[in-house]
């Protein structure tokens, strides 16, 4: 059974000790994982209690990072009214450049 939060649950949660994001509307509690952070806490406090899906696919991340760690702290998903339009994201996966766009000159 699927546990159901709040844009206001989920920013409660927006410190070092005691820390919650949202990514793709899921609800993922990152406490444990903000000292393991190959990229510094730093990155994850800016986005501590709020949506995290545009800074998370902005930096592109391992297959790893995809699966494993967000299977991993998730605690649930943002309830219907506090649920973020999806965006289309290219997807950027670490190591990976960005695809030029090629100029027609």
């Amino acid at each position: 059974m699927t546990t159901f939060f709040s844009t206001a649950d989920v920013a409660k949660h927006n410190s070092k000790s005691d820390l919650w994001l949202v990514i793709h509307n899921k609800v993922y509690d990152i406490t444990q994982f903000v000292q393991e952070h190959p990229g510094g806490e730093e990155v994850l406090l800016d986005e501590a209690g709020k949506d995290a899906t545009e800074a998370f696919e902005d930096i592109g991340h391992s297959d790893e990072a995809r699966e494993f760690y967000l299977t991993k702290y998730l605690i649930g998903e943002l309830d219907e009214q506090s649920r973020i339009p999806e965006k289309s994201y290219t997807s950027i996966r670490a190591g990976e450049l960005p695809e030029q766009k090629s100029s027609g000159s």
